[in-house]
């Protein structure tokens, strides 16, 4: 004979509660409801309910501790198992066993978990945008025309007819619970039809089908800071779509698409170019003028520039969106070699090389 403490899997110490709490797991594991055809699962049942019938109660616990099976004494009656009766499977535990009777036997629907109508925020919005690099680096006030939910005018955002009024459920009678019954089981659930409300709050509008809302084009006038880069996101608050039942819009999220320049590049908020100059520009310096956002500036070239060497233009680069402070540009320097086919070109490169011999490589020498 199995031990009944054995049986629901607790110590000899346990108390009622202890007691209650492991019958109930098992319970709901075992249960012939929830195993159709599963005899080796209907005798476990019928193992742990005997079990649950002595241990919870004080008397047959004390003749079961003292003489064992026999003098506890143990019978159904005849009728089928006992073990539910006072027994509340809707109040303790993650997961009640009316949730799992009601997912067994139809349950409800989705909309009878829903609670009586309140204010809900609506809907973000996401909209991409692109922009060439000029236009982000210098921001742009530009139009966008999007798609969104605005208050049903039919109903006024109620979702039903305005002349339209409040019926009580028919289902539950306006108790908003309804009774369900298995084998010598009974319990109550939310009402499918009215979701627990206990009425029905009209005749659905058929202009929204009842969201309170319905599509609208709308055009929008939205500015793009200064300095956005690829991939930045611009929030517009209450833009997206309107709320239900008298709650909040939603916010629209602007996402950006930075095409890439001819010769700008970035680099966080500083720009790079690449320079090209002549030899006479580099050797000797100069003056050159070089393209930035603003229109082209004059940059000073001290002499003996080497190609690669990287001059700086301070506040000639883009803003920081956040800190609305200006970054740098920075220049780097391409020495390019004149035209070499004209043969009085090649003898005066020649004759500058004998008047003035250098290695450049030297630093690779071992």
């Amino acid at each position: 004979m199995n031990d009944y403490y054995n049986t629901l899997g607790i110590s000899r110490k346990a108390s009622l509660t202890e007691i209650k709490k492991a019958y109930r797991k098992l319970a709901r594991k075992y249960h012939p409801d929830l195993n159709p055809g599963d005899k080796a699962a209907e005798k476990k049942f019928k193992e742990i309910t005997e079990a649950y019938e002595v241990l919870k109660d004080p008397e047959k616990r004390k003749q079961y501790d003292t003489f064992g099976r026999v003098g506890a004494n143990f019978r159904t009656g005849g009728r089928g198992f006992s073990g539910f009766e006072g027994f509340d499977f809707n109040t303790s535990g993650s997961t009640s066993f009316g949730d799992i009777f009601e997912t067994i036997f139809g349950g409800v629907h989705s909309r009878a978990k829903e609670k009586p109508r309140r204010a809900e925020r609506g809907e973000d919005l996401h909209y991409s945008i692109n922009l060439s690099f000029i236009d982000a680096a210098k921001g742009i006030e530009t139009p966008i025309q999007i798609v969104r939910k605005e208050g049903c005018t039919s109903c006024n955002g109620k979702g039903v007819e305005q002349n339209s009024t409040n019926e009580i459920c028919s289902v539950c009678k306006g108790s908003g619970r309804i009774q369900k019954q298995t084998g010598f089981m009974k319990f109550a659930s939310v009402c499918p039809n009215c979701g627990g409300t206990g009425h029905l709050p009209g005749k659905q509008c058929q202009a929204c089908d009842g969201d309170g809302r319905s599509d609208k084009v709308s055009k929008i006038r939205t500015r793009i800071p200064a300095g956005v880069d690829n991939n930045s996101k611009v929030r517009l608050t209450r833009k997206g779509n309107a709320g239900r039942y008298g709650g909040p819009p939603g916010d629209l999220i602007i996402t950006i698409n930075v095409s890439p320049h001819k010769f700008f590049k970035r680099n966080g908020s500083n720009l790079e170019i690449l320079l090209p100059v002549t030899y006479l520009e580099a050797a000797m310096g100069a003056k050159v003028e070089v393209p930035t956002l603003d229109g082209s500036t004059v940059l000073k070239i001290p002499p003996s520039t080497s190609s690669g060497q990287k001059l700086r233009l301070k506040g000639k680069g883009l803003i920081n969106p956040k800190t609305k402070s200006k970054g740098d540009m920075m220049v780097e320097i391409k020495i390019v070699p004149p035209p070499t086919k004209d043969i009085e070109v090649r003898k005066l490169l020649k004759q500058i090389e004998e008047k003035a011999p250098y290695n450049p490589r030297k630093d690779l020498e071992q």
